[in-house]
């Protein structure tokens, strides 16, 4: 009796875990299994990876797009290579020899001699009507120039005027409807964001009618690199987009497409004259108001007067009046009546600093007073009697 008991029991437990056991099995299949974090990012990788393979190839290209292809898309069509002919005067060496003697001229005439020279470089509309910014030194002194758009159309330019203090050149073709950039702000660029330099690097753009593009970051501002022959290089933007031959006046724009300089020079290390790290590049925002002045009169007036005359302070002036280092520039006159006058300045007094801008030689002290212009207030820390006093002085206009 017992032991059928016990048989119906196990009867009754199989039965009932034979329906548990299909009424799980049944929920499972309903539901999949819940995976962690891992699992589930393999799951979608492999479904993303599903979905790419099943996109068409238009769609491949958009994928891919992001801030800098976007802004070199934007920029391109407005970057042109640009070539020019100089006219330039040679001279005999043998004339050192006889100097300018009329004696000797008469048998050998005028030993000096003209010549073509052919250049490159590159620039960018700024309007539809067909302005284009470049440097002076790639056009500065063009008898001829061509410029050619990424349309592939050869356009003559003439120049509006140009600059050899701030190394910029307006020039303006025939043009309607042109694409042209627009400027960004250069005081709010950012250490380490995107830069993209275009233009025309050993005369690529004539391949294929299309800039080349170099992508970096901003490495630095404020690189004051002195004077070139008549040029001053102040407050330059430093980056590591390779810029070389032929790029000088192309554009340096941010990854919103904006320019924020125009590409001028390169640092060589003496080694090459091409890209081997750094180069540099004009701020927009000096560049707008050197171009509106060359759009308005087709030259930047300079009329700036200080009425002071001034020299370098050398180790012996240093250590006389007690400078801790030879820097600034001392004044050694004052004029009668003169700005410098009726600001207080006096004679012996050393000029440290110039609207927060360090003056550490006449180069630093001409670049500011180019940049300057009659009406507005230099800031000026100046050292007299071993100790740094303040001093506000505004620039007239030169009385000459």
């Amino acid at each position: 009796m017992k032991l059928k008991g016990f048989l119906a029991v196990l009867s009754v437990m199989i039965v009932v875990g034979f329906v548990l056991g299909y009424a799980v099995k049944s929920a499972t299949s309903a539901n999949p299994p819940v995976h962690d974090a891992a699992d589930v990012g393999v799951l979608e990788s492999g479904a993303g990876m599903q979905q790419v393979s099943q996109q068409s190839p238009d769609d491949l290209p958009r994928s891919r797009e992001n801030a800098i292809t976007r802004a070199v898309a934007r920029v391109s069509p407005a970057v042109v290579g640009i070539n020019v002919t100089e006219v330039r005067q040679f001279r005999d060496p043998f004339h050192s020899f006889f100097g300018d003697d009329p004696f000797f001229r008469q048998f050998f005439g005028d030993r000096t001699y003209k010549q073509e020279v052919k250049g490159i470089g590159s620039g960018f509309i700024i309007s539809p009507d067909g302005y284009i910014v470049t440097n002076d030194h790639v056009a500065g002194n063009a008898a001829e120039i061509t410029v050619t758009l990424t349309s592939g159309e050869r356009l003559k330019a003439q120049i509006v005027g140009s600059d050899p203090v701030t190394d910029i050149c307006l020039l303006k073709v025939e043009g309607r409807n042109l694409p042209s950039l627009t400027f960004g702000n250069s005081d709010e660029i950012i250490i380490g964001e995107w830069s993209i330099a275009l233009g025309n690097p050993f005369g690529l753009f004539e391949i294929n009618d299309k800039p080349t593009v170099t992508v970096g970051v901003i490495s630095s501002t404020g690189m004051n690199l002195g004077r070139v022959g008549n040029r001053f290089y102040r407050d330059m933007i430093e980056t590591d987009a390779a810029i070389n031959g032929g790029n000088s006046g192309g554009p340096l724009v941010n990854g919103l497409g904006e320019v924020i300089g125009v590409n001028t020079l390169i640092f060589t290390g003496g080694q090459s004259s091409t890209y081997v790290g750094y180069g540099f590049a004009i701020p927009i925002n000096k560049v707008k108001s050197i171009v509106n002045e060359l759009r308005k009169s087709g030259k930047v007036g300079r009329q700036g007067y200080t009425g002071f005359e001034a020299q370098v302070v050398d180790v012996n002036i240093a250590r006389y009046f007690g400078l801790a280092r030879a820097e600034g520039i001392i004044i050694s006159e004052i004029h009668r009546g003169g700005p410098s006058e009726r600001a207080g300045l006096r004679v012996g007094d050393i000029i440290l600093e110039i609207n927060g801008k360090n003056v550490k030689s006449d180069t630093d002290f001409l670049g500011i007073l180019y940049d300057s212009k009659p009406g507005e207030t230099w800031e000026m820390k100046i050292f007299r009697d071993k100790r740094t006093i303040s001093i506000s002085l505004r620039i007239d206009k030169d009385p000459q």
